[in-house]
């Protein structure tokens, strides 16, 4: 469907048109408060010939011209009939304010919805809902919203689009926000969230691309959105609810979407380079920093810029917690601001510049170009709190040095950032002059640095070292079976994973005869896919060495396992000479429902069992992602040589990692899941050595 006539109409029906309060007044209202040229904009009421003055038609067949868009604020019942007149109009997009669809749970909201899409898709007309709020356009001045907020000029370049109307409305009332596009999707049947995305991502209008979102629905369109955002540069900011189990359920509940892991949306957003917010304050801050700024970084690295000792020891604080990276001044630099602060003022970064020069703007310009001009600096960040009603004079001067700086370096100018140090009322004047050269005006410190890190990270992200896909599978089945450990590691070896030799012996005899020709140590385990935990079954010896030993050992087993577990199918005895201690690591697949198969990777023992120290990451992925997901782990320190050990053959384990990725996309359709454990990694050039492999099919 083309989303044109939906989000950028040139002409707009409201069905329903009426003074009462509700969607079809308040839609109304929304109209006639900022749209002033209102002679594509036509009220339908089949009984009233005026609505707050203005004519009314009696139905949109009357209308004298083709209208694009169609604002339906009636009920359930007359939607599907509107839709077939509109589309006799040439209507291509259509807000429907209706609730009594799936979102209530019962099978006759389920049909009305069912019979919804089939309308819609039948007559090509772009659905935004139901049961949502509606939307504005600032940019063509579109106002399709039934909510009313105070009236300001909202136009600016973040595209909101919320499967909440509520957070939209949130977004509309904070006094710093500016959008090109408002849009509540609702249940988004028709088009769904990823679908408006995709419109944003495209829209040149849209800076940023801001996102309250319940659940995926489609997420092979989701990746593809994420994949053109990030080659695109432009970014994407999303609060998905759903973190908790009862925030998932909730969500669920809400718009019925399938929740998926949280940690694999995680890991999907950090793959695509699109920021995660937690709440509404970060999504809206988030937002109008990325908007605001004039202009990226061109690199992470800050200055902070003070006016007192405590609010540079802030600074450096909480900078610090959100591993924000403060670089020392240059030689020059230091030279530079000795000679313009005052003489008990200590230069370093974050500065404590006091508040002598913050009453001079020249002064106060100075000392910012000086810090500006620093090579090793990114982006400044100006410590002050913006009252509501100013006593101190001093912000006159550091505006007006501010201003001057940026008129000065025009393009050239590095991004600068306010930080206030409490959450007062700000004042409006200055935080639009502000606003107007293109410094945001940030939360307080906890919230700033926390942006900050969100903003460092998208600064360094690098779409050309990822694969920028998800191998989304189609599962035919959910009844699944597990293969045994060699059938696993022979599934495993065709796609380059380096599984030992090893073989199935039957009889004691095979055992002690192998034992024979491999006279080191042996592991001689039970083979069966019935097994999944053979040691708890007595069906694994260790350091089995000589035929005498291999025999024993045979015999031992499959006493042990046929007592213990006589309806097993028994294969035989997997016999394979013991690999070299190494490094423990426990690479996994769970195969998400949504987003397809996640590597999982950690370091084996306490470190996952108690530390929970692991890195997932969306299959396919190349070495460069690999190295990325270990280099993320608390203990990677332990594979790159640690207090005088050998460095680990860690290309060797990003290989594996990549085959066992390669392995999990070409199964998408049928893998369950995956474990190693352990696997061996070895000194640099040594490689790796798996020792264990269980695979879980779907039949």
């Amino acid at each position: 469907m083309n989303l044109n006539k939906l989000l950028k109409p040139t002409s707009v029906a409201v069905i329903g048109a009426s003074e009462k309060e509700g969607f079809g007044g308040d839609v109304c209202r929304n109209i006639l408060s900022y749209v002033e040229d209102r002679s594509h904009v036509y009220f339908i009421h089949p009984k009233r010939d005026s609505v707050f003055g203005v004519p009314c038609y009696k139905s949109i067949s009357d209308v004298p011209e083709n209208v694009d868009l169609m604002v339906i604020c009636t009920s359930q019942k007359t939607v599907i009939p509107l839709l077939q007149e509109g589309a006799k109009k040439g209507v291509g997009g259509a807000v429907v304010f209706a609730s009594g669809y799936g979102e209530v749970g019962t099978a006759e909201g389920k049909q009305n919805e069912a019979e919804l899409i089939a309308a819609a898709k039948e007559l090509d007309i772009a659905v935004m809902g139901p049961n949502c709020a509606g939307f504005v356009n600032y940019i063509d001045n579109v106002q399709a919203f039934a909510f009313i907020s105070a009236k300001r000029d909202r136009k600016g370049s973040v595209g909101v689009v919320s499967q909440s109307g509520q957070l939209c409305l949130s977004m509309m009332d904070d006094p710093g926000m500016r959008f090109s596009y408002n849009i509540s999707a609702g249940n988004g049947k028709i088009v769904q969230m990823e679908d408006y995305m995709d419109f944003l991502v495209d829209d040149e209008d849209t800076k940023v691309v801001s996102i309250y979102i319940e659940g995926v629905k489609n997420a092979d369109k989701f990746a593809a959105v994420l994949k053109k955002a990030a080659e695109k540069r432009k970014p994407v900011v999303i609060l998905k609810a759903g973190r908790s189990a009862k925030g998932g359920a909730i969500a669920a509940s809400h718009t019925g979407s399938l929740s998926g892991s949280d940690a694999s949306f995680d890991a999907v957003l950090k793959k695509f380079g699109a920021i995660r917010v937690d709440d509404l304050e970060e999504l809206i801050a988030m937002s109008l920093m990325l908007s605001t700024m004039k202009r990226m970084p061109e690199k992470a690295t800050f200055a902070s810029m003070n006016l007192s000792g405590g609010e540079t020891g802030i600074c450096a604080d909480v900078g610090s917690l959100n591993g924000i990276e403060y670089p020392d001044f240059t030689e020059e630099t230091l030279k530079k601001l000795k000679e313009q602060l005052p003489s008990y003022a200590s230069p370093n970064n974050p500065l404590d510049m006091t508040a002598s020069l913050s009453y001079d703007a020249d002064l106060y310009a100075g000392a910012l170009r000086t810090v500006m001009d620093d090579p090793n600096i990114g982006m400044v960040l100006i410590g002050y709190t913006l009252l509501l009603e100013i006593a101190d004079p001093c912000i006159h001067y550091m505006y007006k040095g501010i201003e001057k700086v940026v008129q000065e370096k025009g393009g050239n100018c590095k991004p600068i950032a306010m930080i206030p140090f409490a959450e007062n009322t700000r004042n409006p004047e200055y935080q639009e002059k502000l606003f107007q050269i293109g410094v945001p005006v940030l939360p307080p410190p906890v919230y700033a640095f926390k942006l900050l890190r969100h903003l460092a990270d998208f600064i360094a992200y690098e779409p050309e070292t990822k694969t920028l896909e998800l191998a989304v599978g189609h599962p035919k089945s959910e009844e699944t079976q597990a293969l045994s450990e060699h059938e696993s590691k022979q599934e495993l070896k065709v796609y380059g994973v380096p599984v030992p030799d090893e073989v199935i012996v039957t009889s004691k005899e095979e055992a002690a005869q192998f034992a024979k020709n491999h006279p080191d140590p042996l592991v001689m385990k039970v083979e069966s896919a019935d097994i999944l935990h053979k040691s708890d079954v007595g069906g694994v010896k260790l350091n089995v060495c000589g035929p005498e030993a291999a025999e024993k050992a045979y015999e031992e087993i499959m006493e042990s396992v046929t007592a213990k577990r006589p309806d097993a199918h028994i294969n035989g005895i997997l016999t394979v000479p013991m690999l070299d201690a190494g490094v423990e690591i426990i690479i996994g697949v769970n195969n998400d429902p949504q987003f397809g198969p996640m590597i999982m990777v950690g370091m084996g023992g306490v470190f996952v069992e108690v530390f929970k120290d692991v890195a997932l990451y969306p299959a396919p992925l190349k070495e460069e992602e690999a190295l990325e997901m270990l280099k993320s782990l608390k203990s990677f320190k332990l594979l790159n040589g640690y207090r005088g050990t050998e460095k680990c053959d860690i290309k060797a384990l990003c290989q594996t990692i990549v085959a066992i990725s390669n392995y999990a996309q070409a199964n998408k359709d049928v893998l369950k899941e995956l474990d190693i454990n352990p696997l061996f990694v070895y000194p640099e050039g040594k490689g790796v050595g798996v020792a264990d492999a269980l695979i879980v099919k779907r039949k």
